[in-house]
């Protein structure tokens, strides 16, 4: 593993397509507001190459991954969506399957990242570069075309809507990273997206370990009341017959009056 001493002095994330970064990146700046993070948007098919290269430190990837080099945490599991044109039929419905497509051209970008063991619908003649330009023959009646849900929104048009596929594969997004560059910086991201807080153990940025000690030692000096009235003495209120401790219990009398075992008087004679 590589040291802190090692690590650049900022962070360089990747993320592909379609992955909306901003809420770990929120996380980070306020965490480590001394490092700045430097987001790099980098092609699905392109971005273990960066990786490779040294040119980010980690990236927000799609599944799978050639572990042989690469470490990943898988993140989240994306929902699968075909977009039509808003006067498609599908339109009419909440979600369908497969079959429904079947009277369809249905496109398959060159940089799609589902694993299909059969493509549903009729097959286009070619095959869009992109999934952009998928996108874009959609809107030209061409065929529809089935995505993550994340890259239907990223290249919305207000002509054309998406719906729910129920038994298409889905997409799967990670956090990968080089394994033999696994700095401080990396293990702190890593924090970030699994949800550690910030005084975890796993993580770099925690309060000093002075101070962590310090709020122990104060905690137990706190003085805790006792069921058996153990705290501390309550100072007696006036007229409440509060003199010094004797080692007995004296009766006090509302108006100072003599206490029990005082002499008796004499007794009257008898004319």
């Amino acid at each position: 593993m590589v040291t802190g001493s090692e690590a650049s002095p900022s962070f360089r994330l990747a993320y592909v397509p379609g992955v909306t970064p901003s809420k770990w990146v929120r996380i980070w700046n306020e965490r480590l507001p001394d490092v700045p993070l430097a987001l790099v948007p980098v092609s699905a098919a392109e971005v273990y190459d960066v990786l490779r290269r040294g040119d980010a430190d980690a990236g927000f990837v799609r599944l799978p991954v050639d572990r042989a080099d690469l470490s990943a945490i898988p993140l989240y599991t994306e929902t699968t969506v075909v977009v039509v044109p808003k006067d498609h039929i599908v339109s009419a419905v909440e979600q369908v399957s497969g079959e429904d497509l079947a009277d369809d051209i249905v496109l398959h970008p060159l940089d799609d990242p589902l694993e299909w063991e059969r493509l549903p619908g009729k097959p286009a003649l070619e095959r869009p570069a992109s999934t952009e330009d998928a996108v874009e023959l959609v809107a030209a009646g061409i065929g529809v075309v089935v995505v993550p849900q994340s890259l239907a929104r990223l290249h919305h048009r207000k002509d054309l809507t998406y719906r729910t596929v129920t038994d298409a594969p889905e997409s799967r997004v990670a956090l990968a990273w080089p394994e033999d560059r696994t700095t401080d910086l990396v293990e702190d991201f890593i924090g970030i997206v699994r949800g550690r807080t910030v005084n975890s153990t796993r993580g770099r940025s925690q309060p000093p370990a002075g101070a962590q000690q310090k709020d122990r030692g104060a905690a137990r000096s706190t003085p805790r009341k006792s069921d058996s009235g153990g705290g501390a003495r309550r100072k007696p209120a006036p007229g409440k017959g509060g003199g010094k401790a004797t080692g007995k219990n004296p009766r006090s009398s509302g108006s100072g009056g003599p206490k029990g075992g005082a002499k008796r008087g004499k007794p009257r004679r008898s004319s």
